[in-house]
């Protein structure tokens, strides 16, 4: 499995079959990074789901929040979420993101990692409400995690990123369609981080 460590500093955009990935490590400064986790883990109207898996209701191992520009609802994984208005902080954020990629994103879903319990398992952002080929722009802030991601059919083609406090990961082209990603669990004490996945829904 390829892996990529934040000691990396310049932009990181692998050749990957059926797919773009750019990942920016730097893309806040320190400072800023610090300053946007601290606002958004106090201000953001947290919210805990519950999931079904094979007939069983669980509670979805993380915390989230959905905002948007306008006031359409998104679902994924039967979770059906209306949006709360896009802050300061997070229209900020978008701004910063359109620098790069100048996308017409008008939605955020935000998720908190509490612990190293709490976890995103193996799933593509493919929702009808996503479009064909979706763009995702996707901010790390606080603890670092490692994000995974698998090609559907060729099982060779994995990959691992330990993702930066302030970093930007954006996932393009057919990669949806193509490969899945994940948060795993982990039993190492952490602490929490935030990460915010920008996007555009029909």
């Amino acid at each position: 499995m390829k892996e990529l460590f934040p000691s990396q500093t310049h932009v990181y955009n692998p050749h990957l079959p059926d797919g773009e990935l750019h990942y920016y490590p730097n893309f806040l400064n320190e400072v800023e990074a610090d300053f946007y986790f601290k606002k958004l883990l106090e201000e953001t109207p947290w919210q805990a789901d519950k999931i079904t898996v094979f007939g069983k209701t669980y509670d979805q191992p993380r915390l989230t929040s959905l905002h948007a520009i306008n006031s359409t609802p998104y679902s994924y994984s039967n979770i059906t979420m209306n949006p709360n208005p896009m802050t300061a902080v997070l229209r900020d954020l978008l701004e910063k993101i359109k620098q790069i990629k100048n996308h017409p994103f008008n939605a955020v879903l935000l998720n908190l990692y509490r612990n190293g319990k709490d976890s995103n398992g193996w799933h593509a952002d493919n929702e009808k409400e996503l479009g064909e080929n979706p763009v995702i722009a996707s901010i790390s802030l606080g603890q670092e995690r490692f994000f995974h991601l698998k090609h559907r059919t060729l099982k060779e083609e994995r990959l691992k990123i330990n993702l930066k406090h302030g970093s930007l990961l954006i996932m393009g082209g057919k990669m949806q369609h193509y490969w899945l990603h994940q948060i795993p669990k982990t039993s190492k004490p952490i602490n929490k981080r935030i990460n915010l996945t920008f996007r555009f829904i029909e």
